[in-house]
């Protein structure tokens, strides 16, 4: 987040003020004088101070694009001893996954302090859809596709229509590209399974609009107020 923007959050003055009150030295960040404009501040790890006096805004929800790797947990402690995502995580704020991917699973997962929205997201009744990249063993046939496509029993229960792109295949396996609309617990490999499919990767890429894009296993990003708004109006 920029500086100026901080400190008006804090309620120091504008923007345009802040930036005046910066060129004047009179703010500290982890205690060292800033004068320079422009420049950024953690607001979970930095300490900010103006005239000496620390400064903290108004709470803030955090929210927090994770590329969880495989081999981690979506709790925030694990009785096997296992890492969980929040161990992954240089936060303060007490953040919960919004939705989970499993143990086996990687890709893109959102963790956040706003427990509405949270629990707006994960509603049986948001079709919200979640793009995952998948390799299986062997060959997806067009029957098995388009019996996938119109929703399988599980649970008693069928899945929603989802969509499958078979976008690559080599001697031994088939890469494809799933996107579903409900978040039942392991349901892509579930659904592959139900056609006598194995999955040997699985990766979600994207939720809604938000894109995995370059983010680095086992890294993450703040979500940018547009991608922050955009999840509040779903």
């Amino acid at each position: 987040m920029r500086l100026n923007k901080y400190l008006a959050d804090c309620g120091v003055a504008s923007r345009r003020g802040c930036d005046a009150i910066i060129a004047q030295g009179r703010i500290k960040i982890n205690g060292k004088t800033v004068t320079q404009l422009g420049i950024d501040v953690n607001p979970d790890n930095d300490t900010v101070s103006l005239d000496g006096k620390r400064l903290k805004p108004k709470r803030r929800d955090v929210y927090v694009m994770l590329h969880k790797p495989k081999g981690v947990v979506c709790t925030a402690k694990d009785d096997k001893g296992r890492k969980t995502v929040l161990d992954l995580l240089d936060v303060k704020a007490r953040l919960f996954p919004v939705g989970r991917l499993d143990y086996d699973t990687e890709g893109l997962l959102l963790l956040t302090t706003d427990g509405q929205l949270a629990q707006t997201l994960t509603h049986p009744s948001h079709h919200i859809p979640k793009t995952y990249v998948v390799r299986i063993f062997g060959e997806l046939t067009e029957d098995e596709k388009i019996t996938l496509e119109k929703g399988v029993m599980l649970d008693g229960k069928p899945t929603l229509p989802a969509s499958i792109k078979v976008v690559g295949k080599d001697d031994r396996t088939s890469r494809l590209e799933i996107t579903v609309f409900e978040g039942r617990n392991r349901q892509v490999r579930r659904m592959l399974d139900s056609v006598g499919k194995d999955v040997e990767f699985l990766k979600r890429v994207s939720v809604g609009d938000l894109k995995l894009g370059g983010l680095s296993r086992g890294k993450y990003r703040y979500l940018t107020e547009k991608e922050i708004n955009y999840l509040k109006s779903l």
